[in-house]
């Protein structure tokens, strides 16, 4: 787990036999995966006015993602993902297009919540399925965890570049275009993953036992210190999704607001290949507290700058600690995941970022509208600096005698 990363492994993981379809269709179906939430925040605040309101529908659709997330894991590590998908898609459809109608008709706010709610729990989970199909293309080792933090960096590119992707598409002459285009790529993308050979043949093993847990997979100590470490990540990133946005407009630019959140993804994807390769701390159990704690440290230097310029640049530093948070989350499952878990447990990861992005998106909104975004950096800089003694607390979770490993390779 402390093994560093060189391009080769990166060329040998994707250049697997089985691994080029799965490869291209996750992608599309994961370009909107950070899209769809902000930009029905975006639509909703356009049509009410009101940042509180638009904050509100989003954090209950990244509640509906969390449940979801799991909910689908744990089906997709018994059935194989590709029936799962498929009918989650089809009703993700439906769920959509009466969210669209109910802005356009001035729904109340209950209806509007639970729709978007809706939408979450029905969202095709293509990543969990996409990083669990590693286990069976590629033996444990280093290219596996070349391809996991492949899995990792191509998402985290996905959740910068899709609000920037939200925010111009909300600038055209209907502000529910980005709704309606990311829904349709996740649909499209997700039927064609699940359509592939790899995803068709994927079967638990026969060795392969799914956790009597409950909790499932989170039924682990390990597993829990990860979905903390995920869930104050999440935390974070949902403050900064709506104080941005929020400084932009109050600066009258309110166009530049999606723009300025994709900066992040330019110091993210750099930093992050490069850390691959020299990943510190290089334990993993002191990893993910060092990381979330210099990650809080950026973000509430964010409050400082006085002009859209000077955020921008203050961002493109903080972004450097994204994707390498992200790697290190999806690593640490080898670790932390019980045995016939590996869909499941990539999705508690999801719903710990997602139940912490809605709740970091409704305590933004709030604190912009009462204290202005500078108050929100600063304090999601201190919800950060409270978050990370706890994951050193939990380290020797982590360790890798704590639990046992994901799963076994198997051809596909």
């Amino acid at each position: 787990m402390t093994a560093s990363l060189s391009p080769r492994d990166y060329r040998s993981a994707l250049s697997t036999p089985g691994a080029t379809a799965p490869v291209l269709t996750s992608l599309l179906a994961r370009l909107p995966i950070a899209m769809i939430g902000l930009a029905l925040l975006l639509y909703v605040e356009r049509t009410t006015g009101s940042f509180a309101t638009a904050g509100l529908v989003s954090a209950a659709n990244l509640a509906g993602v969390a449940f979801g997330s799991v909910l689908q894991g744990r089906i997709m590590d018994r059935l194989g993902p590709t029936a799962p998908l498929c009918v989650a898609s089809a009703v993700f459809t439906a769920f959509v297009a009466a969210e669209v109608l109910a802005i356009e008709s001035t729904a109340p706010v209950a209806v509007l919540t639970t729709l978007a709610f809706a939408i979450g729990i029905t969202e095709p989970m293509t990543a969990p399925a996409s990083r669990a199909l590693w286990s069976r293309l590629l033996p444990p080792g280093t290219v596996r965890d070349a391809a996991y933090s492949y899995e990792a960096i191509s998402m985290e590119v996905f959740f910068i570049l899709g609000p920037g992707l939200a925010g111009l598409l909300v600038a055209l002459p209907w502000p529910g275009t980005g709704v309606v285009v990311g829904a349709v790529c996740m649909v499209v993308g997700s039927v064609g993953f699940a359509c592939t050979r790899a995803a068709r043949h994927r079967r638990p093993l026969p060795q392969e036992r799914s956790s009597d847990s409950m909790l499932g997979a989170l039924g682990t100590p390990g597993m829990r210190t990860v979905a903390l470490a995920a869930l104050g990540f999440g935390t974070l990133l949902g403050m900064v999704e709506v104080a941005v946005p929020a400084t932009a407009e109050h600066a009258g630019r309110p166009a530049l607001g999606g723009l300025m959140l994709s900066v992040l993804s330019i110091s993210s994807v750099i930093v992050g290949v490069l850390y691959g390769m020299r990943p510190w701390p290089r334990p993993m159990h002191l990893r993910l507290p060092a990381l979330l704690l210099g990650f809080a440290a950026l973000i509430a230097l964010l409050a400082l700058p006085e002009t859209l310029w000077g955020l921008s640049l203050a961002l493109l530093v903080a972004g450097s600690l994204i994707t390498p948070q992200s790697t290190a989350h999806s690593v640490a499952l080898d670790i932390a995941a019980p045995s016939g878990t590996a869909t499941e447990a990539f999705g508690w990861v999801i719903t710990a970022v997602t139940l912490g992005a809605a709740a970091g998106q409704s305590l933004s909104g709030w604190i912009v509208e009462l204290a202005g975004p500078p108050q929100a950096f600063v304090t999601a800089g201190a919800i950060g600096a409270l978050l990370a003694p706890a994951l050193w607390l939990r380290r020797t979770t982590l360790l890798p005698s704590a639990t046992p490993p994901e799963t076994t390779f198997a051809a596909v």
